[in-house]
């Protein structure tokens, strides 16, 4: 608000969510500020640099409007809350946030740097297995043991990923296994999150492991849950024009050692963005690329000089990538033909 843009707090009904903007009419360009933390390790995802790229970018945008005296052309910061929980961004797509939004963009730090990162499709799973409590030393045998069934179902998945494509991805844990040794375990829960490169091909993994949740309570004579807690997120399709802007915006910037693809990696609900408006996501190095994301490393070098340098130098990147959109003739219509040329995916 204090450098002149309109903000909406509390975007769309999200107590955490913001929209800021700045201009008129359209393109509409948005460049996004993710913000999150990890249980005990912080800010081991870079959710601090990744909030602080958005609002340089959105900052830079302003700027670059006023000195171009351009009649019209809207940049838009959003503010985007719980990437590593619910996944905010589907609850803002639901909500509307984004129809009048011609693409999106957002950065992320990494141990490496890549233009086309391969986010995959995620959903997840909650299973609950239910048997019989019994004193597991004088009655075992009047017990049916919930843990048995989700040691069985974890091991049916570890059998499982001998036979799925190796882009694949299936891990689990084990929440609840009972409360003491000598009580047969009446009540077990597992998490498990089933990855792949496309939405498409989520159905058919899911189907395979959600057998191996029925068969082991077959197997062990225990009744089972199985429920979807989390929305699920989208692959990101990463528009090739954008991209291509994006890198040739970095390389004038020097930052020329970089992927133009990558393979597989996390997920992300920005995937969900992508499905809905043109957008890229790009990976940039922190530290030396030695730490990765998701582990106290990571945590320590995203709170360095070194990380915010190479954050605003990504910022620099998207803010430069709106620019040729806002001020380049046809750029937008190229955008929109590539994106509608990726669905579905």
């Amino acid at each position: 608000e204090k450098k002149g843009f309109t903000v909406e707090r509390s975007y769309t009904g999200i107590q955490t969510a913001f929209r800021a903007t700045f201009g008129s009419g359209r393109p509409n360009v948005c460049v996004i500020s993710e913000y999150d933390a990890l249980p005990e390790i912080g800010h081991a995802c870079g959710h601090n640099l990744i909030a602080e790229a958005g609002v340089a970018a959105g900052l830079a945008l302003k700027a670059a409007l006023e000195c171009s005296g351009a009649p019209e052309g809207r940049v838009t910061v959003m503010g985007t809350p719980d990437e590593e929980g619910e996944g905010g961004k589907v609850d803002l797509i639901k909500n509307g946030a984004f129809k009048d939004i011609d693409l999106a963009m957002m950065v992320h730090p990494a141990p490496s740097t890549i233009i086309m990162p391969q986010f995959l499709a995620l959903k997840q799973f909650r299973v609950t297995y239910t048997g019989k409590a019994a004193h597991a030393g004088a009655f075992p045998w009047e017990g049916v043991n919930a843990l048995d069934a989700a040691v069985v179902a974890y091991n049916a998945i570890s059998v499982l990923r001998q036979q799925i494509k190796p882009t694949w991805r299936i891990h689990a844990i084990i929440t609840n296994g009972g409360t003491k040794p000598n009580i047969i375990p009446e009540k077990a829960v597992m998490e498990c999150f089933v990855r792949t490169p496309k939405r498409s091909e989520l159905k058919g993994l899911m189907d395979r492991v959600r057998t191996c949740f029925e068969a082991a309570a077959t197997a062990t004579g225990c009744k089972v849950e199985i429920t979807q807690p989390v929305q699920p997120q989208h692959n990101v399709m990463s528009n090739e024009v954008l991209a291509k802007q994006f890198g040739e915006n970095w390389k004038a910037l020097g930052v020329t050692d970089f992927l133009q693809l990558g393979g597989p990696s996390g997920s992300t609900d920005f995937g969900n963005v992508s499905h809905v408006v043109p957008g890229i996501h790009p990976k940039y190095i922190i530290g030396s690329g030695k730490a990765t994301n998701h582990t106290r490393e990571f945590t320590a070098v995203a709170n360095t000089p070194e990380a915010h340098s190479q954050t605003l130098t990504a910022a620099k990147a998207m803010a430069h990538t709106c620019i040729d959109v806002l001020t380049t003739q046809g750029m937008l219509e190229e955008v929109k033909k590539s994106f509608e040329a990726g669905k579905p995916c």
